[in-house]
């Protein structure tokens, strides 16, 4: 079947560096880039602290970077001429698709596809603007606030296609925009299956360096504060180390300073001996991350966050991990709960971690670790694999 032309232009809100633009936007272009004729092309929009180098970027895609600036006067001037040299480049390019991944991004792209005619796509599309009030970053009437939930709305009649987290979104977008679509898709945060396997389970060379031969380890990869809990983690690892001993070990792949680990640690009077905490790069995560028997999911349980789709999880799931989560997150708690692969925390105090604790010492010790894994890994397969995203983007560039 011969594939079509499209130049496309995909709009982020991110750094190039950044993890959501390397693991949770790359895939998927790569993936587009499958889909369409090979005479097409591909231009990704990041806002970088300094020059992306040519060495980092894929063969089938151009890179476009503007600085980064915080949301405000600077930003909002920044932007416009963002906007004029963006539509230059849309005629110059003949770009035929202005695909935006989050809703801030879509924000540009619904603005650039007014002023061109040119097909909008909202991928990954999901509340950011009521999320933000909820974590305590904007207030509800603030003008942050106001303009994006005032474009949610626009973009959300605008798209030819909506992409989002979780099923609960088409409900919302109806409550919240007064709009649905009928071209609306479901694609959770995928994981690369082959990245992410057993044999990144209990590297023998890691356990050596960090001495984790014969522990229980608990891992978390990623930030504390902002959407996520941040002392809460650390009080839930202290009754963990007081239910297991010397046993139990606290892996952290954060980008978190050492004494901002420290000073959680010390406030929830956890001995700090038992926390691992490296920052490492993303192709050495599913080593460090396979050293786990568990892995914990602290989103914060709010009302947008039924809407999201937690990256890490189909991580943790593909090796096999058992995972503690929060209430209401996606539809990953609802899977954890009904699949047996974990804990829903159902609040957060020691009695709570404690019966979580409980149930992970099961799940841990008493289940063969082959049929636990073989589980929990069918669940990524099933729920998290990038032949979801391929049979959308298949529908949306066919």
């Amino acid at each position: 079947m011969n594939k079509k032309q499209h130049n496309i232009l995909v709009i982020t809100y991110w750094q190039f560096q950044d993890a959501l633009v390397q693991t949770y936007t790359l895939p998927y272009l790569e993936l587009i880039s499958k889909e369409i004729s090979s005479d097409s092309k591909i231009f990704l929009l990041t806002l970088d602290k300094k020059e992306v180098s040519s060495s980092e970027l894929r063969t089938n895609i151009n890179n476009i970077s503007f600085p980064l600036h915080p949301f405000g006067l600077r930003s909002m001037f920044n932007w416009l001429k963002i906007i004029l040299k963006l539509l230059i480049l849309i005629r110059k390019e003949k770009i035929t698709t202005i695909h935006a991944w989050c809703t801030p991004a879509g924000m540009i792209g619904y603005i650039l596809s007014v002023l061109t005619g040119k097909r909008l796509i909202i991928d990954s599309y999901e509340p950011h603007a009521e999320a933000m009030v909820e974590n305590g970053t904007w207030k509800k009437n603030s003008i942050a606030y106001r303009l994006l939930f005032y474009f949610e709305k626009r973009q959300t009649q605008r798209a030819a296609f909506l992409i989002a987290a979780s099923e609960g979104m088409k409900q919302y977008a109806q409550k919240k925009y007064g709009h649905t679509k009928n071209n609306f898709f479901v694609k959770p945060a995928c994981v690369d299956l082959e990245l992410f396997s057993e044999k990144n389970i209990k590297n023998k060379v890691l356990l050596d360096q960090l001495e984790l031969h014969n522990k229980i380890i608990g891992v978390y990869a990623g930030k504390f504060g902002g959407i996520y809990l941040k002392q809460e983690v650390f009080d839930f690892f202290k009754v963990a180390h007081d239910f297991w001993g010397d046993r139990f070990r606290v892996l952290l792949l954060s980008s978190h300073t050492s004494d901002e680990i420290k000073d959680m640690t010390v406030k929830a009077d956890l001995n700090d001996k038992i926390i691992i905490h490296k920052f490492v790069k993303h192709q050495e995560v599913p080593d460090y991350m396979g050293l786990a028997d568990f892995a914990i999911t602290p989103v914060k349980s709010v009302e947008t966050k039924k809407y999201c789709t937690p990256i890490k999880d189909g991580e943790y799931w593909a090796l096999g991990l058992p995972v503690v989560i929060t209430q209401n997150i996606s539809d990953d708690s609802d899977i954890i709960e009904k699949n047996n692969i974990g804990y829903i925390l159902k609040a957060l105090n020691n009695t709570e971690y404690l019966k979580a604790v409980n149930v992970l010492d099961q799940l841990i010790q008493y289940t063969p670790k082959t049929e636990l894994y073989e589980k929990i890994r069918a669940i990524a397969s099933q729920r998290r694999n990038f032949r979801i995203a391929k049979e959308i983007y298949q529908i949306v560039y066919k």
